[in-house]
């Protein structure tokens, strides 16, 4: 079987593995010169689906459970130490109500903390410690995905090369091209995300830190070096690569809440990309004749990919559909309208 994926974002990437894993041959395309450089690329990499129950459905917890064990054994690139969420003094309130909308979390005190987070001691007196959760670096998953595939023999990447310059006519076209399949999915919008990396020499963190806050929550995950990622911002609207001044003063003030150090931290990067996503940011399995859209992983790519290429290879291998990712989906050459229901 042949099979041509379009796009090499996490999406992409997950979705040539699950197929040349079951022995078909793929050819996936990007015309970006190297792999993951869209949204993938700025993305958080937590891999945490207890902690997203907080704002979003349950089927992203729950699909989202697959990429533990995709990112850590299949691919491993992740480190499973767990997520910590936090809250000031002043807003223990979101610190409750996090208990109600999440699960597999404990409940614990300072001391523990101070174990869990030497630098944190002394800087907040309960937290929430998820402890199955884990977090990745989404650019060295990107490259050790695409040099797995490249290692295969039935794969072949090609960069640098626009879909429709491809030659051959191949048995499913798997499109994973994001926000720029907008024109061929009805519905779909870019949400415009943030993020910051600082350098803070003085700082070590294990896990991804979670602030809670009613207006300006942030995230820190922790990268090679003592580089942390903020981010947190979700703007609805497709103004693709200008990062705001109001966002990085509300980032850098939320991670100063959380250790004075950053303010002293070096800002070495800046990036914002746009999201895909539909009405009600769940993800979208669409299949139009012999072409499959992957779409709308929002703000979970790295959580959802997994779980999704295994439903679009489980459709073309054996015709099992996903009643959670494909329940609006038509198939048929010329329909439209499943976006709309």
């Amino acid at each position: 079987m042949r099979i041509r994926i379009v796009g090499a974002g996490v999406a992409g990437l997950t979705a040539a593995y699950e197929f040349a894993s079951r022995g078909a041959e793929v050819e996936l395309i990007e015309r970006e010169d190297g792999p993951g450089r869209g949204c993938s690329w700025y993305a958080g990499g937590m891999v945490a689906p207890w902690c997203e129950l907080e704002s979003a459905e349950p089927l992203v917890a729950r699909l989202g459970l697959e990429a533990l064990d995709f990112w850590t054994r299949k691919i491993p690139v992740a480190q499973s130490r767990g997520s910590l969420v936090v809250a000031t003094a002043r807003d223990q309130a979101e610190l409750r109500a996090f208990t109600c909308r999440t699960q597999e979390f404990e409940e614990i005190g300072a001391n523990r903390i101070a174990e869990l987070e030497p630098d944190l001691a002394g800087r907040f007196s309960r937290a929430l410690y998820f402890p199955k959760e884990a977090h990745l670096d989404p650019r060295v998953a990107l490259e050790t995905t695409a040099r797995r595939l490249a290692a295969m023999a039935n794969v072949r990447l090609r960069f640098g090369l626009d879909a429709s310059q491809a030659e051959g006519d191949p048995d499913w076209t798997i499109d994973c091209t994001g926000y720029s399949a907008r024109t061929d999915l009805l519905g779909l919008r870019g949400v415009k995300g943030e993020m910051l990396v600082l350098a803070a020499p003085d700082l070590n963190f294990a896990r991804p830190i979670r602030l809670l806050h009613p207006r300006h929550p942030v995230y820190v995950v922790p990268r090679e070096e003592n580089r942390f990622m903020l981010g947190a911002t979700q703007i609805e609207n497709e103004e693709r690569a200008r990062v705001t001044a109001r966002s990085v003063v509300e980032l850098i003030n939320s991670a100063y809440s959380i250790h004075p150090a950053f303010a002293e931290a070096e800002i070495a990067e800046m990036g914002s990309d746009l999201r895909p996503a539909f009405h009600d940011n769940l993800p979208r399995v669409v299949i139009r004749g012999r072409k499959i859209f992957v779409n709308g992983l929002f703000r979970h790519g790295f959580l959802l990919a997994p779980s999704l290429a295994r439903q679009t290879a489980d459709f073309v291998f054996t015709g099992l559909s996903s009643p959670e990712t494909m329940r609006e989906l038509q198939v048929s050459e010329d329909s439209r309208q499943w976006a709309s229901a």
